[in-house]
């Protein structure tokens, strides 16, 4: 038998019909929301060169591996890094690997971590059965472990290097809704479908098999604009927000609170619940004098310019808007969605902050992972355990 679409999917109200890892007990999407403050690591898989203060830091795989070893030793619970597709000189170094690739190759060598794969869902385009088929392999490697960071792209340069214009804004959302739909419909479905898709590909007696261990692989996505909550909203199981009041964690603590609850209402409206997540960077030593110090050697062996490169490309991303106010942005520079600059009892009384603020996990990023890691791990998770951020 075969399940025929003649028309275009039309994003659902109500997408509970599509199940989520979250709604299987003992799943471990399932598992690491039972955790009052999530933890996450935003690795980084590109030759970041913006700095002369010496780090441990390669994008090699077999580092970011390790990395990825160590946080789940700690008791992390996911881990994730971008992806880009930039022209020659648009990354920060000469290398720079895939995200989809490389965390689904991390699967093999962990055991407990979530494993989320950045993929641009737009570009090439990909077509649904193959991204339905890849998802469920990688899904069973990782037994539950793997999920996708939808991007749909922002800049122009990244469209146009796939042969065609910038999608405009929101039609990205409706074609990524029509994609996810029709995924979904893949990876629960047992009987063949068929779909003409606006984007140009066609879906025709479609089916894959092995199923998904729990109903879908997480769903992650990140956003601002209206049009995106919205599909996040019915999608995805986490979403990934910014601060509307820029890097410094003050701004950010004032803005967060009434962002978060915009995502919480667009998740009810559509009778699910979600979780959010922020991108933070921690500075922190034992004392303050000696975060002081770390915090202002990284400000000044911070390379003129840099390259953010990419911050050059014309981009229509929505959540980044606020930036461009240097009045809002008053952080120092160290990296990050926001900054946590302190010893570990005022990093722990920051996170207790943005736990009130709506947040329900950090994704963490550090000037040094190895050694900052480390660090946080000894230093600071002991004390989160201790102020009920963690169990």
């Amino acid at each position: 038998m075969s399940a025929v679409i003649s028309d275009p999917v039309i994003p659902s109200t109500d997408t509970k019909h599509f199940p989520s890892p979250a709604d299987f007990p003992g799943s471990p999407l399932s598992e690491a929301f039972k955790q009052p403050m999530m933890l996450g690591l935003f690795l980084n898989l590109q030759d970041i060169q913006r700095n002369t203060l010496p780090t441990s830091n390669t994008w090699t795989f077999d580092y970011n591996a390790r990395i990825v070893q160590q946080g789940e030793a700690l008791g992390f619970d996911l881990a994730f890094s971008r992806t880009q597709w930039l022209p020659k000189g648009g990354y920060d170094g000469e290398a720079s690997l895939d995200s989809f690739i490389a965390l689904g190759a991390m699967a093999a060598i962990t055991k407990k971590i979530l494993l989320i794969s950045t993929i641009h869902v737009l570009y090439g385009p990909l077509h649904p059965l193959h991204l339905a088929k890849y998802g469920a392999t990688l899904d069973h490697i990782a037994k539950g472990r793997w999920g996708i960071n939808i991007v749909t792209g922002h800049r122009a340069v990244e469209h146009e290097m796939f042969g065609w214009p910038r999608i405009e804004h929101d039609t990205r959302y409706k074609l990524a809704a029509e994609l996810f739909d029709v995924v979904q419909t893949l990876w629960t479905s047992d009987e063949n479908f068929s779909h003409k898709g606006e984007q140009g590909w066609t879906v025709h007696n479609g089916f894959i098999t092995p199923k998904p261990r729990f109903g879908r692989p997480v769903l992650v996505n990140a956003t601002g604009s209206d049009a995106g909550i919205d599909f996040a909203a019915r999608y995805s199981d986490i979403i990934f927000v910014t601060s509307p009041g820029g890097s410094g964690i003050d701004a950010a603590l004032a803005t967060l609170p009434d962002h978060t609850a915009q995502v919480r209402r667009a998740a009810a409206n559509v009778g699910r619940n979600v979780r959010t997540l922020i991108n933070p960077v921690i500075v922190s030593r034992d004392t303050e004098r000696e975060t002081e110090a770390y915090a202002d050697a990284i400000v000044a062996g911070k390379l003129a310019g840099g390259l953010s490169a990419g911050n050059q490309y014309d981009s229509d991303a929505h959540a980044w808007r606020g930036r461009k106010d240097g009045t809002r942005n008053v952080g120092r520079g160290l990296g990050g969605n926001i900054e946590i600059v302190g010893t570990p009892e005022q990093v722990v009384d920051q996170l207790l902050a943005l736990k009130k603020a709506g947040i329900d996990g950090v994704q963490l990023g550090f000037f040094d992972f190895e050694k900052d890691l480390a660090h946080f791990g000894e230093s600071i998770l002991p004390l989160m355990k201790q102020a009920g951020l963690r169990i």
